[in-house]
Formats: C-alpha cells, sequence, structure tokens
C-alpha cells in the first residue's frame, strides 16, 4: 500500500449533489412534519371527500367531483408552495438555520433551489394522493395533460416567490399568522371551492386575477372542459411568478 492512499481530499461536493442532498433532507422534514402533513395532505383531501359526497355548495351541472378535483389540486398547490414554504422558511429564518446554511459551501440560491426541488417532489406526492381519491369519488377528466403540468409548475412559481417573500420581510409568528389567514381567505374566496360567479360582478373582476382563481379556473378549464391551453390563466399565473420571485429575491433578508 502506498503512501497517500487514503489522504483525504478536502474541499465542497459537487453542486448537484449538495442540491440533491439538501432537497432531500427539505422532504423528510416537511413529511415528518404533523402540522405540515395536515395542511398539505389531510385537508385538501377531507375537503374533496366532504364537498364531492354532501351537496354544500352548488358546483353548476355535471358532478361536483369534476368542478372539485382542479380547484383542490390547486389548493394542494397554494398549502405547499406558498404556506407550508412561508411558515417553515420564516422560523428556519427566526432560529439562525438560513444564516448558517448561508454560510455553508452550498451557495444561496442553490438552499432555495432545493427548497423549490423539495416543494415539487411534495406537490407529487400530494397530486397523486388526490387523482386517486377523485377518480374513487367518479372523477372524469380531460384536456391536455401538458396544459395541467404547465399550470401546476407555473402556479408553484407563483406562490414559492409569494411565500419566500413573505418570510423572507416578516417576522415568523407574523408569517405564521398572515400565511394560514391567506390561506382561509383564498379557500373561500379564489374559486376552489366556490365558484366565482358567485360573487358579486365587481368582485369576479378583482378575485380572478388571484394565483389561485387562475390556476383552479386553469385547471377547471382543461380537466372539466377540455380546453387545450388556458392561455389566460397561464398569462395571470406567469406575472405573479416573476413579481413574486423577483421580490423575494431582491428583499429577502437571511436575518
Amino acid at each position: 500500500m502506498s503512501a497517500g492512499t487514503y489522504a483525504p481530499r478536502p474541499g465542497a461536493a459537487p453542486l448537484p449533489r449538495m442540491i440533491a442532498t439538501q432537497a432531500a433532507l427539505e422532504t423528510k422534514m416537511l413529511l415528518r412534519n404533523g402540522e405540515q402533513l395536515l395542511l398539505t395532505v389531510v385537508i385538501p383531501a377531507l375537503l374533496l371527500v366532504l364537498f364531492s359526497a354532501v351537496d354544500i355548495v352548488d358546483t353548476g351541472s355535471g358532478k361536483a367531483v369534476d368542478f372539485l378535483t382542479p380547484g383542490i389540486l390547486a389548493l394542494a398547490v397554494m398549502s405547499t408552495a406558498f404556506t407550508g414554504q412561508a411558515i417553515a422558511t420564516g422560523f428556519e429564518r427566526r432560529y439562525g438555520v438560513l444564516k448558517r446554511l448561508g454560510a455553508s459551501p452550498l451557495p444561496r440560491w442553490a438552499l432555495m433551489t432545493a427548497k423549490t426541488l423539495s416543494v415539487l417532489v411534495t406537490e407529487v406526492l400530494q397530486v397523486i394522493l388526490l387523482t386517486v381519491i377523485a377518480f374513487a369519488l367518479g372523477w372524469s377528466p380531460h384536456g391536455n395533460p401538458f396544459a395541467v403540468v404547465l399550470l401546476l409548475v407555473l402556479g408553484t412559481a407563483a406562490f414559492s416567490g409569494l411565500g419566500l417573500l413573505m418570510a423572507g420581510t416578516l417576522k415568523a409568528e407574523a408569517t405564521l399568522a398572515a400565511a394560514n389567514l391567506v390561506f382561509l381567505l383564498l379557500l373561500v374566496g379564489g374559486g376552489v371551492i366556490v365558484p366565482l360567479d358567485k360573487f358579486p360582478d365587481a368582485a369576479q373582476s378583482v378575485l380572478g386575477l388571484l394565483p389561485v382563481s387562475a390556476l383552479s379556473d386553469g385547471l377547471r378549464d382543461v380537466l372539466q372542459h377540455g380546453a387545450s391551453m388556458p392561455w389566460g390563466d397561464l398569462g395571470i399565473l406567469a406575472v405573479w411568478a416573476v413579481l413574486g420571485l423577483g421580490a423575494a429575491g431582491r428583499f429577502f433578508r437571511w436575518e
């Protein structure tokens, strides 16, 4: 055995490996958090089952599950990319976790990339679960799968940017309260369960510009009505994604 066979090789791991490792860690932490699971998995699933089985809200002609499933998918994206990420990142910032990670070999942009990958992995699991439940309830989807994927990706980018902006500018306690309040308000007024045409005309024009409304309406146009590509809703989500991610990158404070 020659000298130096087991000589140490100091230095950081390759960047893709660091991002993948951090993303896996973020995903494990999220899936082990009972409160996060309640928000991201249990509540959307229960709402889908409850409102599909019980005639509480007038969802128009056709089966209720056909109207509700796209909205619940949009709610799942919002709960993970916005509410869950904002709360988790806000407390990581408060306890100095982000500051310490920012001093590691992992660049700050790579840390945010890992968080985004973790959100995407969680959303895939959410979509699979909700799809299985919806099919069991008699869901009959239509439309272009590529349009669905594009809507979900843009929706994730929009909500992720807004969540990081909130977590990076407000105190952790304020982020917790504000994120949950926004979640509840958009659940009621974002076209997720209650159709937007049930609101006054003046309110409809404003509510229709919200990211959750654009995402739920776009998914509904494709999956329920068979639209090929809902360009208007995609445009709204793209604007929110650019504004949210741009503002988060500009104003996010690591301490």
